[in-house]
């Protein structure tokens, strides 16, 4: 029987057999559950491959839509793939504005509005850092722009890793442009969404097709996409009680490392002030994070140093950098973050974990 199901699931949702229509009737569901779960409208959800594509889509195809020589504005602390989006867009003779942030990694919505200009179409401020757990004022921002009326820059905000940690529906009121991702609520990898209002114009990155509103032209992947709708909606049902056993552990991790590692920094917003409930980045003294990563892992804790996909580099974080801190303090960051299953226990065999290892390397 399951497997059956399932083989109804692979058709293709643009052929018109019966199996073709049984796989749109899926993915229609799919998305019209996803936008209930969202917020949103069903025309506003589109699934991509990944957050990646979902930003490089909303990025590159809003700024080139509105036109010749527009450009946008963004932090210096985004996720890697919104800086490469921008990147690129600037070799294209596109002019970025690059924001600072402050001592806690938070850009200042004045600065944001400030620096609006005719030849910016767009702002792409995230919703939560992926690295310290800062909340940016995105609501804020969007609330200026939409009193601009019209003529206004359009909003996007990177909110991969705030989907299932802080509520979202607030947020969605005020952007026009808004990138997700499956994996980060236990969904499928390999699936992205981008939330998108209608009025918003966008190029598409891989020519025309018929398939998300002729934006993403190929098959959609519709067992992926129905298990991420099921991931969406629990995680946000789910939200509330993540956010507050999360953040609880979050406080006891810091107090018991701070006691045990007295020279333990914490990077980003205190551990009292509104932040990612569940991420905690710390410097620790005399460590080289991108090797003490593994000393960890061999210890059966698994940590980050930095982004996830910037794991491979050996630079320090940038994150860390546009805070002033020091190549070494940000060389000794690493990030520590919880997960579903996460309790406790795991807090104290955490402590013990790094603390035991920080003497062995010494």
């Amino acid at each position: 029987m399951f497997h059956d199901r399932l083989a109804r699931l692979r058709g293709n949702p643009s052929s018109v057999h019966a199996g073709g229509r049984e796989a749109r009737a899926w993915l229609d569901e799919a998305r019209e559950r996803t936008a209930a779960a969202l917020g949103c409208r069903e025309e506003e959800v589109l699934f991509t491959a990944g957050g990646t594509e979902s930003i490089q889509l909303a990025l590159a195809g809003a700024v080139r839509a509105a036109g010749p020589g527009k450009g946008l504005v963004t932090s210096v602390v985004e996720h890697s793939a919104v800086l490469a989006a921008a990147e690129r867009l600037e070799r294209e003779g596109r002019r970025i504005v690059r924001l600072g942030v402050d001592a806690r990694g938070q850009v200042d919505a004045r600065a944001v509005v400030a620096a609006l200009a005719p030849d910016l179409a767009l702002v792409s401020i995230q919703a939560a850092n992926n690295e310290l757990g800062t909340l940016q004022p995105v609501a804020e921002i969007g609330e200026v722009l939409r009193r601009a009326g019209r003529g206004r820059a359009w909003l996007h905000t990177d909110a991969v890793q705030a989907l299932g940690r802080v509520p979202l529906a607030h947020l969605w009121e005020r952007v026009d442009l808004m990138t997700l991702s499956a994996h980060k609520v236990g969904g499928p990898p390999g699936v992205g969404l981008l939330l998108r209002r209608t009025d918003v114009p966008l190029e598409p990155l891989l020519g025309v097709g018929s398939q998300e509103g002729g934006l993403r032209p190929g098959t959609e992947s519709v067992p992926a996409i129905v298990a991420t709708a099921l991931a969406i909606e629990l995680a946000v049902h789910e939200q509330a009680l993540y956010a507050e056993r999360t953040a609880r552990l979050c406080r006891s991790l810091w107090q018991q490392l701070s006691t045990k590692i007295p020279l333990a920094e914490i990077n980003g917003p205190s551990i009292d002030e509104p932040r990612l409930p569940n991420t905690l980045n710390v410097t620790l003294p005399g460590v080289e994070s991108r090797t003490f990563v593994v000393r960890l892992d061999l210890e059966g804790l698994e940590v980050s140093a930095g982004s996830a996909c910037a794991s491979g580099s050996l630079e320090p974080s940038h994150v860390l950098l546009a805070l002033g801190h020091t190549n070494e303090r940000a060389r000794g960051a690493l990030r520590l973050s919880f997960g579903r299953e996460s309790g406790e226990e795991d807090v104290h065999n955490a402590v013990e974990t790094l603390g035991r290892t920080i003497s062995s390397a010494r």
